[in-house]
């Protein structure tokens, strides 16, 4: 049976986009909205550098690690704050392949490893919602030697490079998750687990979506009162017991349907006692019934089959 953070990782179905280095040189700051992907990560190699993710700020040191799930709004800047005239809209890329910030002829005094990824999982808004804000991490060297083996593959041509990548990038997701030893993280699934008691109620969810349970349930398995449990939870992962639960059980019966079983298999794996109950709490959480969901996953994935490039 797979953990929480296994089971999410890999519902979210993360593949590696793109990838850069990023370096700085003297006073400067860049800022506007995150588009190329809803995943980023980043490792400092060198440096401090101050980061700002909606409304989380925070300075990110040598060797320090953030994943940041989704974002509407960022900035980075140097340690030093930059004036209104050195702000940049974007970095400036250099004959080397750099994205530099700040001064272009100076010795960069900032050097960081940032990485894109997209979720092909057709849930990931969803999957999205059950991960923290941001995971600020300082100094795991794990996380870094495993950001420069996709960074390397992903300049690469070798046989497999995809696979090779989206294997490397659910570990990278996986480790940084589960690394919440000095780690400063937003509401979020993390945070739920970094917390003994709620951690074994999170687990049973995983384990056993099909499960009656209720929040009363719930609390039994954390060993807390019904009320504890329920103000706990909800601070600890931005979500009620019951949307965390149901969410995760939208999720899955999406994914059971995309392997096309049968509405009444999915119903009950996903714990509904009756294919209408299911269908109606489908139909009312993603606006339209399982059915139509199923149809229109296989015709997607039939037109991107006609799409594909013949073999020679």
């Amino acid at each position: 049976m797979l953990d929480p953070l296994t089971s999410v990782v890999t519902l979210l179905q993360p593949k590696m986009s793109y990838t850069k280095i990023v370096t700085g040189a003297g006073r400067w700051g860049v800022r506007g909205t995150l588009e190329e992907a809803p995943l980023c990560c980043c490792v400092v190699l060198e440096g401090k550098i101050r980061y700002t993710v909606d409304e989380l700020q925070l300075v990110a040191e040598t060797g320090d690690f953030l994943l940041i799930p989704s974002m509407s709004t960022f900035s980075a800047t140097s340690f030093d704050i930059p004036l209104e005239n050195e702000w940049q809209s974007e970095p400036v890329v250099l004959d080397n392949g750099e994205h530099r910030n700040g001064s272009v002829s100076a010795e960069a005094d900032v050097r960081s490893l940032v990485g894109f990824c997209h979720l092909t999982s057709p849930d990931a808004t969803l999957l999205l919602t059950l991960l923290p804000k941001l995971v600020h991490i300082r100094g795991d060297v794990r996380l870094s030697a495993l950001v420069q083996l996709a960074i390397d593959e992903a300049r690469s041509q070798r046989p497999a490079r995809e696979v090779v990548l989206e294997r490397l990038l659910e570990v990278l997701l996986i480790e940084a998750l589960r690394s919440s030893s000095n780690a400063v993280t937003a509401p979020g699934l993390l945070r739920g687990l970094a917390d003994i008691r709620l951690a074994g109620a999170i687990r049973r969810i995983h384990e056993s979506p099909e499960e009656p349970w209720t929040v009363a349930l719930l609390a039994k398995e954390s060993a807390l009162s019904r009320s504890t449990f329920f103000q706990r939870f909800s601070a600890a992962l931005g979500v009620t017991p019951m949307d965390y639960l149901l969410s995760w059980r939208m999720a899955l019966a999406k994914s059971f349907l995309e392997q096309k079983k049968a509405i009444a298999e999915v119903a009950a794996l996903v714990g509904y006692s009756s294919s209408s109950t299911f269908t109606v709490a489908f139909t009312r959480h993603t606006g339209m019934p399982p059915g139509q969901y199923s149809r229109l996953r296989q015709n997607a994935e039939a037109d991107n089959a006609g799409k594909a490039p013949a073999m020679s």
